[in-house]
């Protein structure tokens, strides 16, 4: 038996050491990828050497770290282009006279990596790709007219037929940024002209006016300006930073981008012309599957223009509209982008950003040393890292990555860096409460109280309540005091009640100001009082459901129920299944298991009720259902998230379809849970509405997998077959019963039978959305205020608005809001869910209907 200085060798001892030995390939490649850790500039010439030093030479593992540190560390691309200038001073230590520079070599080993991001369409990596050769071009290791060539390969995207947003976007951007970099020597050669480039994007840029006044996120309804207010389109900030340059010829180029590579001897190489390119097409899957009405099974995901939100002033953050403002934007937008996988790393990143940014950039951090401002910069690290996290996390119709992603970035900026980060984080607060009353988002406000909630859940709740109290004097419904209410829901969510209550100053604990209840919330049983004239009925079923009857009993305990029932009591139906549904979540609201338990026991019992019965199966009852849901919302009318959920069980167990849930959400939930009818639409409301068309999206997008896969099953069962019927020489293929055509297997056409039936609930789903929202905002029933609050007069005058006037004004914010989130859907069925809603609209001149059919139009793809 071995030992190893004292201690048991353990056979996984060895494994452990032969995992963390290193080659001298892997090496190399991750000296390349985490070179500069402490000064990048003065590393350079130090790797260079060293990659030199290093033999055989070796090509591929060299490129492989180029390729990593380009398209996963974008802030260190000027000193990875400054790095392969220097290799291209002397060739390899071992190579043979008359070859060519290492560096050559590197460089053609590395555009073929670009080549097959081009090719997979990998957007982001090619786009830095770019922005590298770019720099390179800068250096003269790269000719002006190649990179030319290159950028224009990307602006003959723009003038595609029917080209996507999304890929127009990301064409654009890759020649905008590489011109921005490359610019100073492509201005230089007269017969480039960096003209026709702008021009394209200008071109596109002006055809997407319509789509962007969808998706900004201060919403002004009585304007068409495609003007933005506190916010900035990117492809506009692109295109505004490359005319500044070029209205100066480039010469601020040097001063919004690092060029480490300008100190460097002068090359005297041939420049590398970068071979001819051609934007791979947009890849389309296309699986055959077809609606009933022959719309496109499978609608395409249509991306917006994408609006940050701008938070503070061009003197605190840099103006992306600016060049170094936009350089910042987008590197520092990349990171977040690419650190998604590991926010700690994040973090550290964007707290040390200012190292490979020209120094006076931003402010020195506490403790560093003093540096000279540079005029026109100097600005505030955190509060320009926190402005790009928010208006990322504002995107619209959603962002990139899930909320809590951003959320957790920033509460990991705090940890790491908390007396410098948390000033910046309460200065966004407050301006985004200050933007609630001046037209946010009502998406982007509610995601505001979602980040809010959760952020002050990981700080102990330390918020400075008192400087809101003056606001309870508003309106009921001002958007302010709606803020203010659903940020504490959430926090009590995170939390629990009596926490909360404790932390709110006294005048936000009255009950007239509705920012939080006296009681902790909870269900509301309510035949649980002896007054109640079904109090004993309640009871007697709540017995049998304690006591684990069977289903069977049960239905026969409430037949006997319905029979005394019938004579004295009204609506007899409605009351036996409300005592139901509501002794089963009284029994399941001791916990989540407990809810689930009950509902699977009782399920025959639940789809009996939804059938309009209670011991035999029927077709669904429209009524019965909207019974269950209103009996589920009236037990949890103080507790609103368990509406959702148990909504979304109900769907899930198809007890209620989504069609059921959407036409509940329009005509019953502000009377259930509110106590008044009301034609206005709620945040609450949305949630509801969101949660069912995503339930009908879902179920479509699985079946046409499972189609897709039982088709492909098929057709290499047909394919081997054939195959083995042609190498035996038997008989004739089509005469052999066991060769079954692709789309006669059995499972197959069971799948597309279901298929359809989906595709059919998913259609009705959206439009029953699309009528309850010409209900609310477009027939000529509307109240009058649908037409006034749409006016730029009563905008301005909104200070004076009532509830009703804000409630409505939120009503066309959510109409807008569904249109962009679910416009891939609405494209494929807008002829036929369309035609039907806009039939009840009045052709007579309207400004209600004029917006609402401008909304639809956008969305829709339509001539507005």
């Amino acid at each position: 038996m071995s030992y190893h200085h004292g201690r048991r060798r353990h056979p996984r001892d060895e494994y452990d050491r032969r995992d963390a030995y290193e080659t001298p390939e892997q090496k190399l490649r991750r000296s390349i990828i985490h070179f500069g850790e402490v000064d990048p500039a003065q590393e350079v010439p130090r790797l260079a050497s060293h990659i030199f030093e290093y033999t055989p030479a070796n090509v591929p593992a060299v490129t492989e770290g180029f390729r990593i540190g380009v398209t996963e560390q974008p802030y260190k691309i000027p000193y990875y282009a400054a790095l392969l200038r220097l290799l291209h001073d002397r060739p390899a230590t071992d190579a043979a006279p008359g070859s060519p520079s290492l560096g050559k070599q590197v460089l053609e080993d590395f555009w073929k990596g670009f080549q097959a991001f081009l090719d997979k369409q990998a957007w982001r990596e090619t786009r830095l790709c770019v922005q590298f050769f770019a720099h390179l071009t800068v250096a003269q290791v790269i000719s002006a007219q190649s990179m030319y060539e290159l950028l224009k390969s990307f602006t003959a995207v723009l003038d595609e037929f029917g080209v996507s947003h999304g890929r127009a976007t990301k064409a654009g951007l890759s020649a905008a940024e590489g011109l921005m970099i490359a610019g100073p020597v492509i201005k230089q050669d007269p017969s480039l002209d960096v003209l026709e480039i702008i021009t394209a994007l200008q071109t596109y840029i002006d055809s997407t006016k319509d789509a962007k006044t969808l998706v900004q996120p201060i919403v002004q309804l009585f304007t068409d300006s495609p003007v933005l207010e506190h916010a900035e389109e990117w492809l506009d900030c692109a295109l505004a930073a490359l005319q500044t340059l070029n209205g100066s010829d480039f010469a601020q180029t040097a001063e919004s981008y690092p060029q480490p590579y300008a100190t460097a001897t002068p090359f005297t190489e041939e420049p590398f012309n970068l071979p001819g390119v051609l934007v791979p097409p947009e890849v389309i899957e296309l699986d055959g599957l077809t609606t009933e009405s022959g719309e496109d099974a499978q609608p395409k995901k249509e991306e917006w223009p994408q609006c940050y939100v701008r938070l503070f002033d061009n003197d605190l953050t840099p103006d992306p509209t600016t060049p170094i403002g936009f350089a910042i934007r987008s590197t520092l937008i990349d990171i977040v982008d690419i650190f998604e996988v590991n926010r700690k790393d994040c973090a550290r990143l964007l707290l040390e950003y200012p190292k490979w940014t020209l120094p006076g950039t931003f402010k020195p951090r506490p403790g560093a040393p003093p540096q000279s401002p540079m005029e026109g910069k100097d600005w505030q690290l955190e509060s320009t890292v926190l402005e790009t996290i928010l208006g990322a996390t504002f995107l619209l119709p959603e962002a990139t990555y899930k909320t809590i992603y951003y959320i957790a970035l920033i509460t990991e900026l705090c940890k790491s860096s908390p007396q410098s980060v948390g000033p910046a984080v309460g200065k966004s607060i407050r301006r985004l409460y200050a933007l609630l009353a001046d037209g946010l988002d009502v998406e982007v406000s509610h995601r505001f109280a979602e980040w809010f909630a959760v952020h002050m859940s990981n700080f102990g709740f330390q918020w400075v309540w008192k400087e809101w109290v003056p606001d309870l004097a508003l309106v009921a419904q001002h958007p302010k005091r709606a803020f203010m209410r659903r940020a504490v829901e959430f926090e009590i969510r995170l939390s629990y009640h009596d926490r909360i209550l404790r932390i709110l100053p006294e005048a936000m604990r009255e009950a007239e100001t509705q920012v939080i209840s006296a009681e902790a919330p909870g269900p509301e049983y309510e035949y649980d009082e002896p007054t109640n004239p079904h109090h004993e009925a309640a009871q007697a079923l709540l017995g049998l459901i304690r006591g684990r009857a069977k289903p069977e009993d049960v239905m026969a305990h409430l037949e006997t129920l319905r029979n005394n029932l019938m004579e004295t009591t009204e609506n007899v139906d409605t009351v036996v299944r409300s005592l139901t549904v509501q002794s089963l979540l009284h029994i399941g609201s001791r916990s989540f298991s407990h809810f689930l338990n009950a509902i699977e026991r009782y399920l025959p019992l639940l789809r009996n009720l939804a059938a309009g019965q209670i011991s035999s199966t029927g077709g669904a009852s429209a009524e019965a259902r909207t019974d269950i849901m209103s009996a589920v919302a009236t037990f949890w009318r103080n507790s609103r998230h368990m509406i959702l959920i148990v909504f979304d069980k109900l769907m899930q167990y198809q007890i209620v379809d989504p069609t059921d849930v959407v036409a509940w959400t329009f005509t019953h939930c502000a009377a259930v849970t509110v106590g008044t009818q009301k034609a206005t639409f709620t945040a609450f409301q949305w949630d509801l509405l969101k949660s069912a068309l995503d339930k009908a999206n879902g179920r479509v997008m699985m079946q046409r997998r499972k189609v897709a896969v039982l088709r492909k099953e098929a057709d290499d069962t047909a394919a081997r077959a054939i195959a083995g019927e042609s190498a035996t020489m038997e008989v004739d293929a089509e005469a052999r019963p066991d060769v079954i055509p692709a789309g006669e297997s059995p499972q197959l056409t069971s799948a597309i039978k279901a298929f359809t039936v989906l595709t059919r609930e998913q259609k009705s789903a959206l439009a029953r959305t699309l009528d309850g929202f010409v209900d609310y905002l477009a027939v000529e029933s509307v109240s009058p205020k649908v037409r006034e609050v749409i006016t730029e007069h009563a905008w301005h005058n909104r200070a004076n608005w009532e509830d009703d006037d804000w409630e409505i004004w939120e009503t066309w914010g959510w109409y807008r809001h569904w249109g962009r989130t679910y416009s891939p859907y609405l494209r494929n069925y807008m002829n036929t869910i369309g035609t039907v809603a806009f039939a009840k609209v009045s052709s007579k001149p309207d400004p209600a209907v004029d917006l609402f059919r401008k909304t639809w139009n956008i969305a829709t793809g339509q001539e507005v």
